[in-house]
């Protein structure tokens, strides 16, 4: 019978990678949203030291509860426990994102994946790797304005997103760039509605993920953590991928 502590030291043999960007004052973020503050409140010259940190939920990498868009969504901490350790799929659109900014992943890519890799199963989170991560931390470069004000950044196609919900019952998604639709459909469509339709699905996401280029297209897990906050809508997270050996 395997053991807690046999699953403890198999983890601990694995390699571990960081999927968050570290946060700060100048950290890129939605414009429409305040930065990260921080002060001092008291100082080891008083006997210790104690920061006030105040951001907003989706600040850096951050996980968006379906009540972010969706009216009766669940809250954050209604995510059951279970639900932040998946298994990890990372499907490399890093290339194609390279030739063309304003890249959507489709359904064929998702079919090319899994002809190469395996169906993806139920109960799992998948990333779109686009490589954004690597214009971090210019907020210029992660938004990638035209002269219209018009962002073109790569995003999840409607199809892409009804296929893994609807064929392959998965349980989040996850990307790196700020939002889930790409820049111009959002600028066509005058909203996200991609990221309406994904929490819609009562599913929840990660944004703004980092390092996926340094993770394999199948068998890691994904493990997400976060405050115990009540009642809110999102909150920037410590992402990490255990690696299979």
């Amino acid at each position: 019978m395997t053991t807690l502590t046999h699953v403890y030291q198999t983890l601990q043999a694995a390699k571990w990678v960081d999927l968050t960007h570290q946060i700060n004052e100048s950290s890129p973020h939605f414009p429409a949203l305040p930065a990260l503050e921080k002060k001092d409140l008291f100082t080891l010259k008083d006997g210790f030291h104690v920061q006030q940190i105040s951001v907003v939920g989706q600040y850096g990498t951050h996980i968006d509860a379906p009540i972010h868009f969706v009216e009766g969504g669940r809250w954050l901490d209604e995510i059951a426990l279970k639900d932040l350790l998946l298994p990890l799929y990372v499907v490399d659109l890093s290339e194609q994102v390279a030739a063309n900014p304003d890249y959507e992943i489709s359904k064929s890519d998702l079919l090319a994946f899994e002809s190469e890799h395996g169906k993806i199963q139920a109960g799992s989170f998948v990333a779109f790797r686009s490589d954004w991560h690597k214009r971090w931390p210019s907020q210029d470069a992660i938004r990638n304005l035209d002269d219209q004000g018009v962002q073109h950044t790569p995003g999840w196609s409607h199809e892409a997103l009804q296929f893994l919900i609807e064929e392959r019952q998965i349980k989040a998604v996850g990307h790196e760039t700020l939002d889930t639709d790409s820049g111009v459909r959002a600028a066509k469509n005058g909203a996200l509605l991609e990221e309406y339709y994904l929490l819609e699905q009562d599913l929840f996401q990660v944004e703004v993920l980092a390092n996926l280029d340094q993770v394999p297209a199948t068998g890691s897990l994904i493990s997400i953590a976060f405050p115990h906050w009540e009642k809110v809508t999102g909150s920037p997270v410590r992402a990490i991928a255990i690696l299979p050996e």
